[in-house]
This record gives structure tokens, C-alpha cells and sequence, in this order.
């Protein structure tokens, strides 16, 4: 039998003016058709392992149900396992700051091209997937309104029943969108993959077929109408069923190797370090020249770094071969005490943090900051602190680059303790530091006669070269207000030049 709708291919933007357009989401926006992983994202994010674990069972008899009875009892199953019990603020916060990086890496650039041209003025997504799972992402990266899912609540809407009030396929779907355009037309362009697409294909002036191609080309980062720059969760890919279990079936044995690289390493002295990080797997590139060590009577270095994971100051004392000392606002006194290498509590008081991370360089020792204030996983900078400039003449720049390849070594939810255990839970973690060039006098505050934040500026600019990164004037604050959901969407990036700004 024929299909009913040419496929997407054959859609001419020559042709006429299009104004509206209402798309299916997995197999049609996105190249691949399963919604299981997002799924199964919420289910670990929001939930626990062992619902991640039971929701990995129960995928055989999911695809029973799809193939085998109907696409609605599937999904019924699904969010059943994945939703039931769980609050609503923390699957929210998961629909903001997890998923969405996942969703984004998976857009096909011909759908999209289409969706986004004939959208000009109003673009709805029609998914069978649940509203509160895929709303944020519809909304913040594709520009257009979510019509998906409805689940039913209890306890005064904190939380989920599992149950759905409607599943959204079929002849719902045309509902859905007849209701969302009536009293005017119906969308200019529909765009579906599979069967239970037609209905509302139907009531379109026109309506493509998206085939089936996991290896389409996916949407570049910048053709999306945002960018992807602060995220959280702990699996670095998507978990699609292989990945998924794998996640979760290594993660006992990941704990307790992550267990034996940190405590093994403790007792070794920083300079022997990375011949017992090699022995366990663990990759240590370091490149360029490091600092000299401080005469006795001469003042310490500032290593200025950007900030990956939580372990950059220990690396930087493995990749030194000496002992440093790491300045931080976010550490606690336990933190402090059990630290491998000597850590210091800052104030957040300009003029107390500066007297006493002066005081440390004056005493001979290296002192580490990390001037973005916490951790971005994007191939960008936050903006640089400008106090660290301020304070002396002997600044060097550090690059690092955390390679992860299963979880990753840094949260914003999550419990932040375990963070360096999640780093080397990956079975070849990594990390690259590179040593760049010491400012030249005529590059500073005291000899160069600079402003603080032009120096702020420059350092910043010269870690991004050579990591090939972008600038942003994006702060700590703009990423955790990002992930609670307080500013709407994340600020673009800006060039560089006008990054730091100066303190109060």
C-alpha cells in the first residue's frame, strides 16, 4: 500500500508561504523513534537507582506491549515505572537540567530545518510523551508549544500517580491539534514518522513523512534557538538500553575501583602519583612547563585555572609533583579537614579573601584558584573572577580537561561528596593540564599598571585559546539559578574581551 503523505524529503520551501506547523517529537524532531531514555533518565534522576534498574527489566515486555497490543498500553507501562511516586519538583528539575542536553544532541537537521521554516509564527509538538518530561526543551530549544501527556497527581500536585489521564496518540492527537487551532486554520505543515501520526497529519494543509534514520544528521548546537551551556545528571551519554545497562551494572564495581584509586593514592608522595594513576587506568597528560618551585624567602605562584571537576586542585599538585594549596568557597570544614592537599575557606569579604590568599603567597606556597567559581561541562568559560589579579605579579595559567566517559565527575543536585568517587568510577577517566606561559610583567596589575579585570579578561582569553573553548560573561550564579529554573533561558555567549567584571 502507498503511503498516504510524501516524505520530508520532497517538502519545497520555494513553493508557497507557510506559516504554521505541528510535528511528532521522537522519529520525527528527534532522528531516533525510542523515548526510552529519557525515560529512564527521569526514572534514575528523579528516582533511585533501583527504579532505573527496574525499569531496564521491564524494557523486554515494553516492547512486547508496542509491538504486540498497542502503542498507548506501552507507554502506560512505561511511565507507570518511571513516574509513580515521584515529586513533581524534582522531575521538573530533571525536565530542566537534565534531559535537555540529551534532547538537543538528537534533532535532525532536515526535520528541524522544516519545522523551524514553516513555523514561521506558530510551531506545536504533538508527543506521546508526558508534558512535564519534554515541556522545557520543546519550549526553550525548538520554540514552539507542547501539547503531550497529562499525569495525574496527588497529594495537592507534589506528586505522581503513574496514571495517565490520556495518552496522546491516535485520533487524540488530532484533537489536540484541532483544538489548539480552532477558530483559525489548521497548521500549514504536519510532519510524523509513524502510523498513529496520520490523524492529525491529516488535518494539515500538507504533511510530510519523516522515514526511519538513526544516522541522520542532527541539528548543529547553533541552529537550535538555545544552547546547551549549564546541565546535571550524572550519565555523559545517552542511556539507550545498552548504554543503560551497562551504567547501572557497572556501578558496584565502579564504586569500589573508584574506592581503591582515591585511598591507594593517598600515601604516595605527588611526584610518584602519576606512575600509580597509569597502573590504575586512570590517563594524566601534562604539557608545558610548570612553575619553578619557590625559593625559600620568594613568594609562591598563583595557578589560574578553569574548572572542571572538584579534583582539579589535586591534579594540579599530582601534575606539579609538589604540594599546593587550593582556595575555595564551597568546602566545608570536614572538606577541609580530610583533604589530600591543604585547602583553604574563603569568605566571600574581598578584602579578607585577598589579605589571606596574599598571606599564603607571601608565605612561598602555590596557591590554586579557580576564578569561574564552579563547574561548567560545555566547551565554555564562566566569567572570571577579577580579585585573584589584584593580589600578584606571578600568574599562571592553567588549562584542564576532564575526560569522562560514563558519569560524570561533577553535580549541582546530587550529593557533591561523591563527586570525585563518580569521576573515577569511569572506567578510563582523564585528565589534561597544561601549563601556558607565565604572565609577562607588562600583562599585570603591579609592573603592567592593568586593571584588574583587563587581566581577569586576559587570562581568561588565553585558557579558552588553548582548550579551543568560547568566552562567556555567564556566572556561578547564572548556572544555579539556570538549574532551578529562575531565569527563563540561558544568557547567549559573548565574544571575548568583556568577560570579567569588576568585584564590588
Amino acid at each position: 500500500m502507498a503511503p498516504r503523505f510524501p516524505p520530508v524529503s520532497a517538502y519545497d520551501a520555494s513553493l508557497r508561504t507557510r506559516r504554521t506547523a505541528a510535528a511528532d517529537l521522537d522519529g520525527t524532531l528527534l532522528a531516533s523513534s525510542s523515548a526510552f531514555p529519557y525515560y529512564f533518565l527521569v526514572a534514575l534522576e528523579a528516582g533511585s537507582y533501583l527504579r532505573a534498574l527496574a525499569l531496564l527489566l521491564v524494557s523486554p515486555l515494553l516492547l512486547v506491549l508496542y509491538v504486540g497490543v498497542s502503542e498507548a498500553a506501552a507507554i502506560a507501562l512505561l511511565v507507570f515505572v518511571s513516574f509513580a511516586g515521584l515529586r513533581a519538583r524534582d522531575v521538573e528539575a530533571v525536565a530542566r537540567g537534565v534531559l535537555p542536553r540529551h534532547y538537543a544532541a538528537g534533532v535532525r537537521a532536515d526535520t528541524w530545518e522544516v519545522f523551524r521554516g514553516a513555523g514561521a509564527e506558530r510551531r506545536v509538538v504533538v508527543t506521546a510523551s508526558p508534558a512535564v518530561m519534554v515541556g522545557e526543551f520543546v519550549r526553550e530549544f525548538l520554540g514552539a508549544e507542547v501539547a503531550g501527556t497529562e499525569l495525574e497527581t496527588f497529594a495537592g500536585g507534589k506528586r505522581f500517580t503513574g496514571r495517565i489521564k490520556a495518552v496522546l496518540v491516535g485520533k487524540r492527537k488530532r484533537e489536540v491539534v484541532e483544538k489548539l487551532f480552532a477558530g483559525g486554520d489548521m497548521p500549514d505543515v504536519g510532519l510524523g514518522d509513524r502510523e498513529s501520526d496520520h490523524d492529525f497529519m491529516a488535518v494539515c494543509k500538507e504533511a510530510y513523512m519523516v522515514p526511519t534514520d538513526k544516522r541522520a544528521p542532527r541539528a548543529s548546537p547553533d541552529s537550535l534557538l538555545s544552547r546547551t551551556i549549564f546541565h546535571d545528571g550524572r550519565l555523559v551519554r545517552r542511556p539507550d538500553p545498552p548504554q543503560a545497562f551497562f551504567a547501572l551494572a557497572y556501578l558496584p564495581f565502579g564504586f569500589v575501583v573508584a574506592l581503591l584509586r582515591v585511598f591507594l593514592n593517598l600515601p604516595i608522595p605527588p611526584h610518584l602519583v602519576h606512575h600509580t594513576y597509569a597502573l590504575m587506568g586512570i590517563r594524566l597528560a601534562v604539557r608545558g612547563t610548570p612553575p619553578p618551585a619557590p625559593c625559600p624567602g620568594t613568594p609562591g605562584s598563583l595557578l589560574v585555572c578553569n574548572h572542571r571537576t572538584a579534583l582539579d586542585p589535586i591534579i594540579l599538585n599530582i601534575a606539579l609533583g609538589r604540594p599546593v594549596t587550593c582556595v575555595t568557597y564551597s568546602v566545608s570544614k570536614l572538606s577541609t579537614a580530610i583533604s589530600p592537599i591543604p585547602a583553604v575557606a574563603l569568605t566571600r569579604d574581598r578584602a579578607t579573601d585577598a589579605a589571606r590568599i596574599a598571606a599564603l603567597l607571601d608565605s612561598g606556597r602555590d596557591v590554586v584558584v579557580c576564578p569561574e567559581g564552579t563547574t561548567c561541562r560545555e566547551p565554555f568559560l564562566l566569567r572570571f573572577s577579577a580579585l585573584f589579579a589584584e593580589l600578584t605579579d606571578r600568574i599562571v595559567p592553567v588549562a584542564l580537561e576532564a575526560h569522562q566517559g560514563t558519569y560524570y565527575g561533577s553535580t549541582a543536585r546530587g550529593w557533591k561528596f561523591l563527586d570525585p568517587y563518580f569521576f573515577y568510577m569511569n572506567p578510563r577517566p582523564g585528565y589534561e593540564v597544561t601549563f601556558l606561559p607565565a604572565l609577562r610583567p607588562e600583562e599585570t596589575c603591579g609592573a603592567g599598571g592593568r586593571s584588574a579585570v583587563d587581566v581577569a579578561n586576559h587570562v581568561q582569553r588565553v585558557i579558552a585559546k588553548q582548550l579551543g573553548y568560547e568566552c562567556t560573561t555567564l556566572t556561578r550564579k547564572d548556572k544555579y539559578m539556570k538549574l532551578a529554573g529562575n531565569d527563563g533561558r540561558v544568557a547567549p555567549v559573548a565574544g571575548p574581551g568583556s568577560n570579567a567584571k569588576k568585584l564590588p
